[in-house]
C-alpha cells in the first residue's frame, strides 16, 4: 500500500457509514483482497505520510496499527467492531527516518539497505531500462547502443541515487533525443 502524501486518516481507519460513499480503510481492503489474516503488508514510502490536519492524523492511525500493543484491537470506523492485526507482518519502506514520527519510529524495527553499486546498475539498465525504453519510444535495438562506459558515465555523473529512476529517465532522454535526430 502506497502512503505516499497520505493525508487523511479515514484512509487508514475507513470512513464512518455516515458519509456518501463511505468504505473500510485501506488496511482491511487490503486484507479482504489478499484473503489472509496473516499476510505480509508492505508499507510503501511510510516517510511520506503528513502530520496532523484537518482530516486528522494518519501517523497516529499508523501507530494503532504498527503498535503490538494497540493492535490486536485495531478498530475500523466502517466495519465497528475491533479487528486483530497482530499476525500481519507489516514491513514499511523510506528514503529517510528523519521524517517520520518519532513514536511512529520507535514501534519499527528500521534496517538499512545500501542501494545498488555501480555494477548492479549497469546490469539493471542493460537487461531491463534500455529494452524497456527503447520498446516505449518505438526504437529498435540497431538504431541505438549505449557502451558500457556510456551507461558508467551516465551512472556516476548524471543519477547518483541509490535507485535507478532517475538513470531510467537519462536513458529515455537519450532515446528521444536520438529518435529525433
Amino acid at each position: 500500500m502506497s502512503l505516499g502524501g497520505l493525508r487523511d486518516e479515514a484512509e487508514i481507519r475507513g470512513h464512518r457509514k455516515t458519509y456518501i460513499g463511505a468504505m473500510p480503510g485501506r488496511i482491511i481492503q487490503n486484507i479482504k483482497k489478499a484473503k489472509s489474516s496473516n499476510p505480509v503488508f508492505v508499507l510503501d514510502e511510510i516517510d511520506k505520510v503528513s502530520g496532523n490536519t484537518v482530516n486528522g492524523d494518519p501517523s497516529a492511525a499508523l501507530l494503532e496499527v504498527l503498535d503490538p500493543e494497540q493492535n490486536i484491537a485495531f478498530y475500523d470506523n466502517f466495519l465497528e467492531v475491533d479487528y486483530d492485526l497482530s499476525n500481519v507482518l507489516f514491513i514499511s519502506t523510506a528514503n529517510t527516518l528523519a521524517t517520520i514520527h518519532p513514536a511512529l519510529r520507535d514501534r519499527m524495527e528500521v534496517i538499512e539497505i545500501s542501494g545498488y553499486i555501480l555494477e548492479e546498475k549497469l546490469e539493471i539498465a542493460k537487461r531491463h531500462l534500455i529494452p524497456k525504453q527503447l520498446s516505449e519510444h518505438g526504437v529498435k535495438k540497431d538504431q541505438i547502443t549505449f557502451s558500457k562506459k556510456i551507461l558508467e558515465n551516465l551512472i556516476d555523473e548524471y543519477s547518483r541515487e541509490s535507485g535507478v529512476r532517475t538513470l531510467e529517465k537519462n536513458i529515455a532522454k537519450i532515446i528521444r533525443f536520438k529518435r529525433n535526430i
